[in-house]
């Protein structure tokens, strides 16, 4: 863990490098994970952000997970999704100092769903405010993303590289939401029948979806 400069102060940041090393030759790839709602203890090591970590590692990705801002060592107070953008795009531009790698896996669970959208917009359309122009997105994950809780209708995200996974029985977040935004957007979904929002006892299943719907050209 380690604590990085940032608008709201600092952002507690966790990365995993393959081979100890940021730089390692055989990886191009960057996962970047965004935890769910702090306003109801979500943090980076949330179970479904920690299968999402676990997934990336295993597929020989380097890993980044970090704190929102007012979560754990992350200063600063809960911004609804605006504040908690800038921190995202924040860890992006320290990922590109860090590493020579410049393919972006973002993925996102609830709240940090509904911010990673919104995060790969800003790569997708703005890159060059962020200084992050050498960036391309390989895969844009949304797990159970917060469409309904936060407005999603102006969200555009390319439909060959978004996906969604989302279970049939979530009590926090409607699947018909979900599944509105999923085709507004024309992007591949994945449903888990009989999981709830948490995906308790469905890790296993989860992961092998985030396998499924990520193919060796990009990682």
């Amino acid at each position: 863990m380690q604590l990085i400069p940032a608008p709201a102060g600092v952002l507690e940041v966790d990365a995993l490098w393959q081979q100890n090393n940021p730089n390692d030759p055989n990886t191009d790839t960057v996962a970047l994970l965004c935890h769910p709602n702090p306003l109801f203890d979500g943090t980076m090591n949330n179970k479904v952000v920690t299968t999402m970590y676990r997934f990336a590692r295993d597929n020989g990705m380097h890993v980044v997970r970090f704190n929102f801002r007012g979560v754990g060592q992350s200063t600063g107070e809960h911004d609804y999704a605006d504040g908690e953008v800038v921190d995202a795009m924040t860890v992006l531009q320290w990922i590109a100092e860090q590493t020579s790698a410049r393919k972006l896996w973002l993925g996102g669970f609830s709240f940090g769903g509904y911010v990673t959208a919104r995060v790969a917009e800003q790569v997708l359309v703005s890159p060059h405010i962020w200084g992050l122009d050498d960036f391309e997105i390989s895969k844009i994950a949304l797990i159970a993303p917060s469409v309904e809780k936060n407005d999603s209708s102006d969200i555009d995200l390319p439909a060959d590289r978004t996906f969604e996974i989302y279970g049939n029985a979530d009590e926090v977040i409607d699947p018909s939401s979900m599944q509105d935004f999923a085709e507004r957007l024309g992007i591949d979904v994945s449903i888990v029948d009989g999981a709830g929002h948490f995906f308790h006892g469905r890790l296993s299943e989860l992961k092998k979806l985030l396998e499924q719907h990520t193919d060796n050209g990009d990682i």
